[in-house]
């Protein structure tokens, strides 16, 4: 049966594709766009049709040994180069090596005289001839509507979009053509679409001065796709895409503990850190450390020559450094040692999947093992509280997909309650260990205090404690209990004053005791001498009397010897 199952698994079609070496891009089209199929990409202005129709040919050529043809109707060859080489993408050496050929195609309106038999054999005999010239695998078209500008005719534009597509496929190439976006239509003819196997959207969109680019699959015949709208970013490495809607569970756990960095924290929990790949949330209101923590497991994973990305939304490198360096955390070695990357931005910089997409690039070109963001609150500035909850849910899973340990902080409102907060909900559940800071607030004074909500998998104190910041750093205190609670600041100092009070009483008692005691012991032992003394006084009366009455019988006997001898 076993046999039977593996031989009809092998035998299984399998739809040809042509990657598109575009990062994540293959992943949502599940390898690459149709083979020897033509793929409609269309959008507005500004949206990266052109970049990514030319990283497709690019990539095509370095990464497939897939030889292409770019033919643009609106930019000359030159400032194609041009813009490209930005990217890092040398088209005359390709063009040099017979790998591509960039052909410009010149249309005005003026020049086009429409006629009934009009026609794109012109195209088709430049477009066949460069696909010769290098053996092209791939084709693109930059862009059919500036192709087709002059023509107002809808029966010929519509009858030669079907035969240029037809030509496509005839060909064997797999095609690329680039598309304007219409107002009810996907594009201005509203055909290309219903004639394209793979029709991909792209959109620029601006939300509360945010901008962001988005992709989505239309259609893909004769394969499964991801369907959802996925955020892409332009960088100076070209178009890189994140399925972040397409992340699963089934990430590999790790039980190596990791130290807090924290000076007492760590006995706060049965297995003294936290868990490698685990998630932290430090929660808590403005000014109760939250930073400092963070910086102190950043400290201690530097240490141990771990690489560590910290993501500062409120100060900038040099302030965070000098911050603290105040209190013994010298992260400036780490920085030049290349452990410590400290990105610091404003998170209205990107919107949110971007500030996502930013992260991911960073993990993989800088590799660390742990990842920390403060604060993640900031990120309700940029997007709605549902919008932040499914951007930290896909970045979670993210860090745990790559082991990577994360701490966030939260900055939670001061609700006077000392106790889990509710505005960390968006994360809170989704973290594996909570830990919130809190202010203590008493007797006039302001205290901080530091507890365990929960750590998945191990055991943790249930105690707060108080906790102290000095120029030594952190300074967890020991708990201590009074009349009505936990005792912090002044009321601990007077508790420990009035139980030192009490103690040197109670010394003092003692010693008063111990004084009385010699008293009564001298006075008792003098007593006892001189009863001592009064009892040899009679014990030696008692002798003398003894001695003389034995005295007087043996006189008395030798008397009475001496007359009865007589």
């Amino acid at each position: 049966m076993q046999k039977k199952n593996q031989s009809k698994s092998a035998g299984k079609y399998v739809f040809p594709k042509a990657p598109t070496g575009v990062e994540g891009l293959d992943e949502i089209t599940e390898g690459g766009f149709p083979k020897g199929r033509p793929t409609l990409i269309c959008g507005g202005p500004g949206c990266g049709k052109t970049l990514l129709s030319m990283q497709f040919i690019i990539k095509g050529i370095i990464e497939y040994d897939e030889p292409g043809v770019f033919m643009s109707f609106e930019e000359p060859s030159n400032d194609i180069t041009m813009n490209v080489k930005s990217l890092g993408f040398d088209l005359e050496k390709l063009k040099a090596d017979k790998k591509l050929v960039v052909d410009h195609v010149r249309v005005e309106r003026s020049e086009i005289e429409e006629a009934g038999e009009y026609d794109l054999d012109g195209i088709f005999i430049r477009l066949g001839y460069a696909i010769q010239t290098v053996k092209a695998k791939r084709v693109v078209l930059d862009t059919l509507e500036s192709l087709f500008s002059g023509l107002d005719n809808q029966s010929i534009l519509r009858a030669e979009l079907r035969r240029l597509f037809h030509w496509l496929k005839d060909q064997g190439v797999t095609a690329v053509i680039t598309g304007e976006a219409g107002e009810a239509t996907l594009t201005r003819q509203g055909l290309e679409e219903y004639v394209s196997d793979c029709v991909i959207v792209l959109d620029h969109r601006v939300i509360e001065q945010v901008s962001t680019r988005r992709m989505r699959i239309v259609k893909y015949r004769g394969s499964t796709h991801g369907t959802n709208e996925y955020p892409f970013l332009i960088d100076e490495n070209g178009i890189m895409v994140l399925p972040i809607t397409s992340l699963k569970l089934d990430n590999m756990v790790s039980s190596e503990i990791v130290s807090t960095g924290v000076p007492g924290l760590d006995e706060m929990f049965s297995e003294h850190g936290y868990y490698q790949g685990s998630n932290i949330l430090i929660s808590g209101t403005a000014g109760t450390a939250k930073t400092t923590i963070a910086a102190y497991f950043a400290h201690e994973q530097c240490l141990r020559g771990k690489k560590c990305v910290l993501f500062a939304f409120e100060e900038s490198p040099q302030q965070l450094i000098r911050n603290m360096s105040r209190i013994g955390i010298d992260l400036e070695p780490h920085v030049k040692k290349g452990l410590l990357l400290i990105q610091s931005s404003r998170p209205t910089i990107n919107g949110l999947e971007l500030h996502l997409l930013t992260l991911m690039k960073l993990i993989k070109t800088f590799q660390p093992s742990t990842v920390i963001i403060d604060p993640i609150s900031n990120l309700i500035t940029i997007g709605s509280f549902q919008e932040v909850r499914s951007m930290l849910i896909r970045l979670i899973d993210m860090l745990k997909i790559n082991n990577i340990t994360a701490l966030f902080t939260a900055l939670t409102p001061h609700n006077g309650y000392f106790g889990p907060d509710q505005g960390s909900d968006s994360i809170s559940s989704l973290v594996d260990t909570w830990i919130t800071v809190r202010d203590m607030e008493g007797i006039g004074e302001r205290n901080r205090g530091i507890f365990i909500v929960k750590s998945r998998g191990m055991g943790h104190s249930n105690q707060v404690r108080e906790f102290t910041i000095s120029d030594l750093g952190i300074n967890l205190l020991d708990v201590e209990i009074g009349p009505n609670g936990i005792l912090t600041g002044m009321a601990r100092h007077e508790n420990r004053v009035m139980n030192e009070i009490s103690a040197r009483k109670l010394q003092d008692e003692i010693d008063r005791k111990d004084r009385e005691i010699a008293r009564r012991k001298k006075t008792l032992e003098a007593n006892i001498e001189k009863l001592k003394n009064e009892f040899e006084s009679v014990q030696e009366e008692l002798g003398l009397l003894r001695a003389s009455e034995e005295m007087q019988a043996k006189i008395a006997s030798d008397h009475k010897n001496k007359r009865q001898k007589k």
